[in-house]
């Protein structure tokens, strides 16, 4: 797993079977669908800087799911994946999806708890959100939690990436989220070299001067994710790193996670093996939760960076 020559370096993750040093690829199969996500669509109402799946106010290359779509999966999944627990939606914002509110409702009808990550901005701010939020968490007592994205404790750097006015709204939209007794977790970023006990009490601090009741020690409730950097010499991941690195494949995302898109032009929606790897037809496992439950090549610099060496997962409890 050492760096590789400078003239192997470009025939990483290329092959699906095969690293660059010709060793056998790592894969993780699904053992038990328990997380479901459902990308509703790119659009965002902001540009983040860095962005994995680079959600604007003008990237539709993910185009908004319908309830309908997802009313399917639902239907599959009942039938066919006991062990399914969660249902979550990400985007870019998931509330600027005018379905969002009936897609959840259909989840939690389904008998699943709900997580829906948001930046709780202005879309979510929304009276007709704030009503339907209101209402689901009456109907859905203890099964909706929403993951509110707060980049870093501090405002000029939330906003160093979101943008001016970005750390004002969104304290706007997660402080009445707190008063109206929401189950909440917040996700921040690691990029900019603090130690994560430094990163924690930051947060904790910032927590009780908001009057928050999260816990910043809980890795549920505050979410902190490990940057990928496109220009960093990723070493792969073989077969043999699983004993090497003392790691368990079956505690990878994909060991018990799927995400279904709809790709702008596309005939319907299509299950993918992650959530971070939503433009790579290569983790592209077909359109139905039946086509999708092969094993997953770790054929991505995202998969070593993120999940095996970064120890992360967009999905509770993984």
């Amino acid at each position: 797993m050492d760096a590789i020559s400078p003239a192997l370096a470009a025939a990483k993750f290329t092959d699906p079977d095969t690293t660059a040093r010709g060793e056998r690829r790592a894969r993780v199969a699904l053992t038990a669908l328990r997380t479901l996500w459902f990308n509703t669509g790119t659009l965002c109402n902001i540009a983040c800087t860095d962005c994995y799946i680079e959600s604007s106010p003008r990237n539709d290359r993910l185009v908004f799911l319908r309830r309908a779509e997802v009313q399917g999966f639902l239907a599959e999944a009942a039938s066919h994946h006991p062990k399914l627990r969660e249902i979550g939606f990400t985007g870019g914002e998931p509330f600027l999806n005018p379905e969002l509110p009936a897609m959840m409702e259909d989840a939690l009808m389904a008998g699943h708890r709900v997580l829906v990550l948001t930046n709780a901005m202005r879309p979510m701010q929304r009276p007709k959100i704030r009503d339907a939020l209101l209402s689901l968490a009456t109907r859905f007592p203890g099964r909706l939690t929403l993951r509110v994205s707060l980049d870093h404790y501090t405002a000029l750097r939330h906003e160093a990436l979101r943008g001016p006015g970005s750390w004002r709204e969104t304290l706007d939209g997660l402080l009445w989220l707190a008063a109206q007794g929401f189950d909440l977790a917040i996700a921040g970023r690691t990029r900019w070299g603090e130690s994560e006990a430094e990163l924690r009490a930051g947060f904790a601090a910032l927590f009780a001067r908001l009057g928050l009741a999260l816990d910043a020690t809980q890795r549920a409730k505050l979410v902190l994710f490990p940057e990928m950097d496109p220009t960093a010499d990723v070493p792969e991941i073989t077969e043999s790193c699983w004993g090497i690195l003392g790691k368990n494949p079956d505690a990878m995302m994909c060991a018990s996670a799927r995400m279904v898109v709809r790709r702008k032009g596309s005939a319907g929606p299509a299950v993918l093996a992650c959530t971070l790897l939503a433009y790579d037809q290569g983790f592209e496992l077909g359109p139905t939760l039946a086509a999708a439950t092969r094993p997953v090549a770790l054929n991505h610099r995202f998969c070593a960076e993120f999940c095996v060496l970064g120890g992360a997962s967009c999905s509770p409890g993984v």
